[in-house]
């Protein structure tokens, strides 16, 4: 019987064993073959015929090429590297199969591209990463989200002080109506109620650009003289791994007993996510969404009433900044350390001269 059992269990471990070298296996292949795909590709792009032959090839990595937030980024970053007589590709986009932002740089390393942008953590992995590509020779630019004791040569991004700082003003106009309300309907001071705000944060801890945000933004609330017992702040964590899973987080959000007054969402998907919670939940008026970003989706929701305002954020300068970081480099070796895109906020006041404005421009 004993030995019965430890031919199981022998055969589980092979077989265990077996799953591991073959996932391996298939890593390493995927990556190789991403890479010689790549560089094929990245053949046929400079090796076009010589008067439309570009001086330099670079690379845009992201953690989600589809959303509207990069696609923006992306086509003001390829319309101003394509005057310079730059190509960028958003990688990812040409391969099949979903890679990582480390599975990325990887190939782009592996591809020996002329520049490296990329969307950045302060994860070791991603840290050491850069420092390789830097070694090898490739000059590497953090967009959006920022590799602190890397080498790279320049950050991109915006100022998450100011981010927090606006969400701020915002919650202080929603606890000012509060007051008013409670003023008119509550008998004693003893009814009023505190504004419960849940701040959506990444499950990427590491990520110290959202921690600026958050802590800018009560410190603003304090100054505008909202009192400690006029709201709570609570940092919830949403698990960014894929679509379905931030979907997942914000409706667990929805089904707790007491749901937040004001959800401040940090990134795209987390304001599309909320916003549609709100709808299905029934709980337009009831919580408002401080979100992230002027996709269509999202303006259109502002006019309904559904998000309460949300951060602009100019893309046209983020992709422009990141090719000028670049060329900067190779012109004079050296280029700023970083470079700060103009944010704005849009809400019901002003979202009619925001889509007439977009409207004139396109």
């Amino acid at each position: 019987m004993k030995k019965g059992n430890e031919d199981i269990y022998q055969k589980r471990i092979n077989r265990q064993y077996l799953t591991l070298v073959f996932t391996l296996v298939f890593v390493v292949t995927t990556l190789i073959a991403g890479s010689l795909y790549f560089r094929f590709y990245r053949a046929g792009i400079t090796g076009k015929a010589e008067g439309n032959e570009y001086e330099q090839y670079y690379v845009m990595i992201t953690d989600n090429y589809k959303s509207d937030f990069w696609q923006s980024v992306y086509r003001s970053a390829l319309e101003f590297a394509k005057e310079n007589n730059i190509y960028v590709d958003l990688l990812g986009e040409n391969l099949s199969g979903d890679y990582s932002c480390e599975e990325l740089m990887r190939i782009a390393i592996a591809s020996r591209v002329d520049g490296i942008i990329v969307y950045a953590s302060e994860a070791v992995s991603m840290t050491n990463l850069i420092d390789e590509a830097v070694r090898s020779g490739i000059p590497v630019v953090t967009l959006y989200g920022d590799s602190t004791h890397s080498d790279r040569i320049s950050f991109v991004g915006v100022g998450g002080y100011s981010v927090g700082k606006l969400y701020g003003k915002q919650i202080v106009r929603i606890i000012k109506e509060n007051r008013r309300q409670e003023l008119l309907e509550s008998e004693t001071i003893g009814d009023r109620t505190k504004i419960q705000i849940a701040a959506l944060a990444n499950s990427d801890t590491l990520d110290a650009g959202q921690n600026i945000i958050i802590s800018s933004m009560q410190d603003t609330i304090r100054q505008e003289n909202a009192t400690d017992s006029e709201f709570e702040v609570s940092i919830v964590t949403v698990d960014n791994t894929n679509t379905f899973s931030v979907e997942e987080s914000i409706r667990d959000i929805f089904m707790q007993k007491d749901v937040p007054d004001v959800i401040v969402c940090l990134n795209e998907q987390s304001t599309v996510c909320a916003y549609q919670a709100v709808v299905d939940y029934n709980m337009v008026g009831d919580v408002n969404v401080l979100g992230y970003y002027d996709s269509e989706e999202i303006i259109k929701a502002i006019d309904r009433g559904v998000i309460f305002a949300t951060i602009s954020i100019d893309t046209d300068q983020l992709g422009t900044y990141s090719i000028q970081a670049l060329m900067d480099y190779y012109e004079y070796g050296n280029t700023s350390e970083y470079y700060t895109a103009d944010i704005t906020l849009i809400d019901k006041d002003n979202v009619y001269e925001f889509k007439k404005q977009e409207e004139q421009d396109e």
